[in-house]
């Protein structure tokens, strides 16, 4: 929890150093699959609204609800693969991303529903008076095709980056979590999850600030998963 606390506060510093009265400020989240980017977007926008300051009112847009239809995905058999860049509608994402930096209007959105696997479209909204926005999401700094658009679009950007045994851990645990037995929780981590992540750190543009884990709380990490 002391890292956590450390990575919204550093997150934090960042915010306020880009940030602008006069217009809106977008800021990007990125990580792999695993590396916490979510809890610590939602962390880092609960803090900016418990100010007093009006002009920190803040707004969390997640890149999953861009995720491509089932349907779609089975028509061009990349259901096994969903989540891996090609499984997102990345034009859609790009126009969202861009209509954020301006505050004229309010803005809607589509969010992911985890529980019936599938895109809710307009389910989200950033209203005009929202002053900072922050996008998280897999691949917001991703070098290769439509993804590459993206970070330029951004005030500030952040990349999640604990080590790959940590995100293994990790995400078996989220599949156990899941219901799936350990055999297939273990597929699914080292198969699809961990490709992403592999592309996430080879193939992104280098964020203003990367979050690493120190090597003691690595070590505990991987303690707490081995008593488990």
């Amino acid at each position: 929890m002391e890292v956590l606390a450390a990575h919204k506060q550093a997150v934090l510093d960042l915010v306020d150093r880009v940030h602008r009265t006069a217009s809106r400020t977008v800021i990007g989240i990125a990580g792999p699959p695993g590396s916490g980017k979510s809890t610590l977007a939602e962390l880092v926008v609960e803090a900016l609204n418990a100010r007093a300051d009006p002009a920190c009112s803040a707004r969390l847009v997640p890149m999953d609800g861009f995720h491509l239809d089932n349907a779609e995905l089975d028509a061009r058999g990349w259901r096994m693969v969903k989540g891996a860049p090609e499984t997102f509608d990345v034009e859609g994402f790009v126009d969202l991303v861009t209509r954020l930096r301006d505050d004229s209007a309010d803005i809607a959105y589509p969010l992911f529903s985890r529980a019936k696997d599938r895109t809710l479209p307009g389910a989200g909204s950033v209203a005009a008076a929202t002053r900072v926005v922050v996008v998280e999401g897999n691949y917001l700094l991703l070098s290769d095709g439509g993804w590459s658009k993206l970070k330029a679009l951004f005030d500030a950007t952040v990349m999640l980056a604990p080590p790959m045994d940590v995100l293994e851990r990790r995400l078996i645990a989220r599949w156990l979590e899941h219901g799936l037995a350990p055999d297939q929780a273990r597929s699914r981590a080292r198969g699809n999850d961990l490709t992403n992540a592999r592309r996430v750190f080879e193939q992104s543009a280098r964020a203003d600030l990367i979050l690493t884990l120190p090597e003691a709380e690595v070590a505990a990490e991987m303690e707490r998963s081995n008593q488990t």
